[in-house]
């Protein structure tokens, strides 16, 4: 987001609510929807030419990098036709499954939505899922093909399979470039013509949804609303229906794509509030913001909370910035409030937080963001998801972290159940069935979308999909297919703990929850792992994984000896067997009183991703 600047601008006059129209841009990761908002930009002239560049509302050095939308972006766009100055309140949203509930958010705040596909790929897994998102929310969706500049493009192909999913005629699919800017006047003429006006009582108790907050280091907390009733002023005191907690507004105004500050926000209009609050807490997205003197008596309605789907330790490896990635995981958790921690402590890796995410990018991405934004060196364990457990007595129990489970009897083990969809070219069928009958896998049904799309779906334990589950999808289907997925329930699973003992003593931090038929192949592949990874000592360590009080897999780490036959150079046989037994004796006692100590390295390596794994056998 945008730094707020503390210059005065020429302020924006109120908007007749008639004349604005508040939309999302939803899209499959890649379909073109920062490149469609860069054209919108520079045809409205909020952007000079000179200072326009590509992915020009992606604000952080990651999202260029990797070329993905990961924070939604609002901007306020001025467009004239029919004789009339319109206001369009435009939200770039993110594309990949991970951060669907960003997507959720920006759809909230709006009354219509294009649903962009790309000429030359098609309609994917994610196209689906957020027009889903957007029929549930009741919004007029637009249906657009971009990329038609493309030699591979088939917008008519597209536009029948388009128009067969939405239940419209092929002919109200607008084609656009957003490349060359083709068709892109049009359809900003159609966003007014199709998308309705916000509709709310301007005399009735102000009311505005927070739909996005950031922390900036000068200003605090700057958050995003849109006003549904009422009015929101320059120095009102305003306040959190949540809380109650009362702040008065420092500055209110609106982003053309930089802040502005204006004299107020009227019904329908999309802006920024700033309070000076430097408390992260105080500005929960999904709130409901009002004003103290005559406050409104009924919230809107908010959003679901999200759910985490995949669990992860991070720590830092050095123990003293422990408070450091306490404060940097807080003012994260303002920008990515899908995002929830709690403190943890491992006996390997010291202090650090259980991490929930709603995915593996969105684990990656909030990491790496972590270790750029606060300077921090961090571990992440291997992810996992959520058990619950019904003991034999009765109890029940939920495990987040493998080192939780009881050793107890168990009477029961539900697992997390998703429902998947894939989307891929109909010749990957029999490998796409083959990876998720491994993955313990229930075909629920296949539709075909055309002659050579198919979509098909599964039922899937998550913990089976969480960490490359993508990958092999990707590898199999040479890329073309495109796979989402949402929680469906738990169900019954044969799970088991596989601890891993290093000379006789249980090493929490490696311990993993996993089925029954994978448990032996997990043993066999950790033991040998950490038989490269943990030094040679003076005795002989046994490393040994185990399910209970049964061993499923062993690996030794020979001892270091010292040659104590050196100094016999002749003699009889029986002086040389006198010097081995006494060697022999010693080894057994210290046997007895040493212990294994597990280098950080060795953690490190075993714990986390492959990439990180490397690392760290390359710094051994």
């Amino acid at each position: 987001m945008p730094a707020i600047p503390l210059s005065s601008a020429p302020q924006p006059a109120e908007t007749n609510p008639a004349l604005i129209r508040n939309f999302s841009i939803i899209a499959h990761i890649d379909h073109g929807k920062s490149t469609l908002a860069d054209r919108m930009l520079g045809i409205t002239g909020v952007v000079e030419a000179r200072n326009m560049r590509a992915q020009y509302l992606d604000r952080m050095d990651i999202e260029r990098e990797r070329g993905i939308t990961i924070k939604s972006q609002a901007v306020r766009l001025p467009w004239r036709t029919d004789g009339s100055d319109y206001i369009l309140n435009m939200i770039d949203t993110p594309g990949h499954v991970d951060f669907t509930y960003e997507v959720s958010r920006s759809l909230a705040a709006c009354e219509g939505a294009l649903l962009l596909v790309d000429c030359a790929q098609g309609i994917e897994a994610q196209t689906l899922a957020n027009l889903y998102l957007a029929m549930e929310n009741d919004l007029t969706i637009i249906p657009v093909l971009n990329k038609i500049d493309l030699p591979a493009a088939q917008p008519e192909k597209f536009a029948d399979e388009l128009a067969r999913l939405i239940g419209c005629d092929p002919s109200d699919c607008i084609k656009v470039s957003g490349k060359t800017g083709d068709g892109v006047e049009h359809l900003l003429d159609e966003i007014v013509r199709r998308i309705p006006a916000p509709q709310g009582d301007a005399s009735a108790p102000a009311r505005a949804l927070i739909f996005d907050s950031v922390y900036d280091v000068y200003r605090g907390v700057v958050t995003y609303v849109r006003v549904i009733d009422g009015r929101l002023r320059d120095h009102d005191q305003i306040q959190m229906f949540s809380t109650g907690v009362k702040h008065e507004m420092l500055e209110v105004g609106v982003i053309s794509p930089e802040p502005i500050p204006s004299k107020g926000l009227g019904v329908g209009e999309v802006g920024y509030l700033i309070t000076g609050v430097k408390d992260v807490r105080q500005s929960r997205v999904g709130d409901t913001v009002t004003t103290a003197t005559k406050p409104a008596q009924v919230a809107l309605a908010g959003y679901k909370d999200p759910i985490p789907m995949v669990f992860s330790g991070l720590y830092p490896l050095d123990a003293s910035e422990y408070p450091t990635l306490r404060e940097a995981l807080e003012k994260l958790q303002l920008n990515d409030a899908a995002l929830v921690f709690e403190p943890e402590t491992s006996a390997a890796l010291g202090f650090g937080f259980r991490c929930g995410f709603l995915g593996l990018l969105h684990m990656e991405i909030v990491r790496e963001r972590l270790e750029r934004e606060a300077s921090l060196s961090l571990i992440s364990t291997a992810p996992n998801v959520v058990y619950h457990l019904t003991l034999e007595d009765g109890r029940e129990v939920e495990v987040t972290n493998p080192s939780e489970f009881p050793d107890g009897k168990i009477a029961e083990v539900r697992e997390p159940i998703v429902r998947a969809t894939i989307l891929a070219p109909s010749e990957f069928i029999g490998s796409i069935m083959e990876l998720c009958q491994g993955r313990r896998g229930i075909l629920q049904g296949m539709d075909y979308l055309s002659e050579d799309r198919v979509e098909i779906r599964y039922t899937l334990p998550l913990g089976e999909i969480v960490f490359d589950f993508f990958d092999n999808l990707k590898s199999r289907t040479r890329g073309y297919a495109s796979l989402d997925y949402e929680p469906i329930g738990e169900a019954e699973g044969d799970l088991v703990k596989v601890d891993i003992l290093l000379q006789g003593e249980k090493v929490d931090a490696f311990s993993a929850v996993i089925h029954r038929e994978k448990a032996y192949a997990y043993g066999v592949m950790m033991t040998g792992k950490l038989r490269e990874l943990i030094p040679r000592q003076q005795f002989e360590v046994p490393i040994q994984a185990a399910i209970g009080a049964r061993i499923i897999a062993r690996e030794n780490i020979r001892a270091i000896r010292k040659d104590v036959l050196a100094k016999c150079y002749g003699g009889d046989i029986t002086r040389k067997r006198k010097l081995l037994e006494k060697q022999k004796e010693g080894k057994k006692r210290m046997k007895m009183v040493g212990r294994v100590e597990v280098p950080q390295e060795a953690f490190i390596a075993a714990l986390s991703t492959s990439d990180e794994g490397d690392k760290a056998k390359t710094k051994k």
